[in-house]
């Protein structure tokens, strides 16, 4: 690890022990970097906001395109004190950053309580095996919107 990049996760690990010692919230921090400059940094704020999405990385990409005006986050790399839940790695997927580097890993949070390694093992299960049941409903008429969305004029790929 270059010394830029353990500058940069030094400060996303910083951040996840600063929000334990403040009890603020989870020990989780992230940093987004574009060309060598800070583009945002966040803790977890998930209980001090009562929002089960306000993860470090969420935060920090909600930060980060709202600075950049964009909703993609090309060119930039972000620094997560942990590996991503599948909630943040979902929302990095739709960001498109070119690299992401994480410090502790799933395991090291569900050693801790965290769900993150549950989730990822619900993912591969059918949807009405998981501890949540999920189950298909109205496809056909739902499927209209897609058929719209193909057609339109307005429409804004992502």
């Amino acid at each position: 690890m270059g010394k830029y990049h353990e500058e940069y996760m030094k400060m996303a690990i910083r951040l996840a022990r600063k929000n334990v010692q403040d009890g603020k919230g989870g020990p989780f921090g992230a940093v987004i970097v574009k060309d060598g400059e800070v583009v945002a940094s966040a803790m977890n704020e998930v209980t001090a906001t009562d929002d089960p999405t306000a993860h470090a990385e969420m935060v920090a990409i909600r930060q980060a395109c709202k600075s950049l005006g964009s909703y993609q986050l090309d060119g930039c790399d972000i620094y997560s004190s942990c590996e991503p839940c599948p909630m943040c790695l979902g929302a990095i997927y739709w960001s498109r950053p070119d690299h992401v580097y994480y410090a502790a890993t799933r395991k090291d949070a569900a050693a801790s309580g965290f769900d993150d390694d549950v989730i990822y093992q619900e993912i591969s299960l059918p949807p009405d095996q998981r501890r949540i049941p999920f189950q298909n409903k109205m496809r056909d008429e739902a499927i209209e919107a897609f058929k719209e969305w193909d057609k339109s004029d307005l429409k804004i790929n992502y």
